[in-house]
């Protein structure tokens, strides 16, 4: 079984598959200009993503390796991003 959360839920160490990003209901122009921008850092769907690293206030921001790439977020952005955790392999 496969747990899906949003990214800024995901613990250092956390490992996943990015499968929504963005909230596709809404359309206020600074979520569409958040979702344009994660699209434009690698952001996409189906992309792998593993949290590298938490800030030490309040855990912001966050470090994470998408695919190759190296990125961090405030949680708050990091909120608009759902992945699929992986399992450990047994």
């Amino acid at each position: 079984m496969s747990d899906i959360l949003k990214l800024s839920e995901a613990r250092k160490g956390a490992r996943g598959v990015i499968v929504q990003v963005g909230d596709h209901g809404h359309h206020i122009d600074h979520a569409v200009e958040l979702e344009r921008r994660l699209l434009e850092l690698g952001f996409v769907e189906g992309a792998r993503v593993e949290l590298l690293h938490e800030g030490l206030f309040g855990r912001d921001p966050i470090a994470m390796k998408v695919d190759d790439m190296r990125v961090a977020l405030r949680r708050h952005e990091a909120a608009s991003i759902s992945i699929r955790l992986e399992t450990a392999a047994a």
